[in-house]
């Protein structure tokens, strides 16, 4: 598996936050729980969300209301990373031209 699920938590994480959070950081966390964030499983994108994101935020001196919780929750549940997103499908049509 490639990077495409820390790719997108760490797009939704920063959407939900309002701002762009230090990717490398985000990185290091998922890493310190013993995952691999290179080849991180959607389960343990669910479980990031739903345990470590409010800690990692808080760090960032961040917190997320619980609408923005739930819709992080659920953008990171639906993500599959097999399907291109529909920017990776507008890409390789600009690239096709």
């Amino acid at each position: 598996m490639t990077r495409r699920m820390f790719d997108h938590l760490f797009a939704e994480i920063s959407v939900a936050a309002g701002i762009r959070l230090p990717r490398y950081a985000l990185w290091l966390e998922i890493h310190s729980l013993g995952w691999n964030p290179d080849a991180m499983t959607a389960t343990q994108a669910v479980a990031f969300v739903d345990s470590a994101a409010p800690s990692f935020l808080e760090r960032q001196g961040l917190a997320l209301a619980p609408r923005a919780e739930r819709r992080l929750r659920r953008m990171v549940a639906q993500f599959d990373p097999d399907h291109p997103t529909p920017y990776e499908r507008f890409e390789a049509w600009g690239r096709a031209r």
